[in-house]
């Protein structure tokens, strides 16, 4: 049975020895570590000076089902000829790995992959037309996430991800004493409210995270659409509202413009629209369950020192009152 274990198992020299005893490659022992929130990422370099990224999942965040599936999405949507990156495979055509750490007595495992390094700076639309490239991108992933499922990731409804991390935030005694009863009466109001306007709604694989800070502009190349570790089954606006620069009734000109740039690649439900600030409510309550799960890591105590005080609960519980406000009007009118 696969052993959990914590992100200060893994050393330099341990990730340099696992790539290169799962992959084809040779390293020149160049390693820098990347800022993510959620899992480990590491900046590699072959002899030749091919730059790589390993990606060292977050134990126990994903079956080896759901990463199976996120690869395999990945690699049909370069089959297509859509920018993004695709995992690099082992020797027998597997793309996932796993590397084992410590002795008998305190063993652990982690699941990891490999990516081949591509750079480019962040990508700001201006004018009409990097509108109309944002949402065709988004298009054309779409396109291809509607022909097959993902049993194993995700399923981004209010009554199966955002119940579930109302539970887990209530299950693990992180929110303030003091604050639990308003949280949870507050969180079960809203998901409640919000569970029959996502009935019917049509479901596809999405990229799940689809903020402009995944998707990058390679001069000569045009956009490229990176970091699908949150890849789940949703309804298309979810990868839609995330690259939007205010509220919808702020963004009209933008969300037009994304929406027709969609519609060249797969047909779109304006009628969802309206799921907009349901959805920033669930991506909030998520978030903090996804924070939550990192809470015990020493890199998170350093960087976020007041985070589960009573004072964080207060302004956390604030956001989502103001928040659930927008989600009413939007669903009642």
């Amino acid at each position: 049975m696969r052993t959990l274990g914590t992100f200060d198992l893994l050393t330099p020299e341990a990730v340099l020895a696992a790539v290169e005893g799962a992959f084809p490659v040779a390293l020149d022992g160049t390693i820098v570590t990347y800022p993510s929130y959620i899992n480990r990422v590491y900046g590699l370099q072959t002899d030749e000076g091919e730059g790589l990224v390993a990606k060292f999942y977050r134990p126990g965040r994903w079956t080896d089902e759901a990463i199976a599936e996120e690869h395999q999405f990945l690699r049909s949507l370069a089959d297509a000829e859509i920018p993004v990156v695709a995992p690099i495979a082992d020797a027998d055509g597997e793309t996932l790995a796993e590397l084992t750490v410590g002795d008998s007595g305190s063993e652990a495992a982690f699941l990891f992959a490999l990516f081949p390094k591509r750079g480019g700076r962040n990508f700001d639309p201006e004018s009409d037309d990097d509108w109309l490239r944002l949402g065709g991108v988004v298009g054309r992933i779409h396109a291809v996430g509607g022909i097959e499922g993902a049993p194993s990731r995700l399923t981004c409804l209010p009554g199966r991800l955002t119940a579930g991390a109302v539970e887990e935030l209530i299950a693990a005694q992180v929110v303030h004493p003091d604050l639990r009863a308003e949280f949870e009466e507050l969180a079960r109001e809203i998901v409640e409210l919000m569970i029959p306007a996502f009935q019917g709604s049509p479901l596809r694989r999405l990229h799940g995270d689809c903020h402009r800070g995944n998707i990058l502009d390679r001069p000569g190349e045009g956009l490229l659409v990176i970091d699908f570790d949150d890849m789940m089954n949703g309804p298309a606006v979810q990868d839609l509202w995330l690259l939007l620069p205010g509220r919808a009734d702020e963004s009209r000109r933008e969300l037009a413009l994304l929406v027709e740039g969609y519609e060249l690649f797969v047909a779109f439900d304006r009628e969802s629209l309206r799921l907009i600030e349901p959805l920033r409510f669930m991506r909030m309550l998520y978030f903090l369950a996804w924070r939550a799960r990192q809470r015990h890591d020493h890199w998170f105590k350093r960087e976020f020192p007041d985070w589960g005080t009573k004072a964080f609960w207060i302004r956390e519980i604030e956001d989502l009152r103001e928040q659930s406000l927008h989600v009413s009007h939007a669903l009642r009118g």
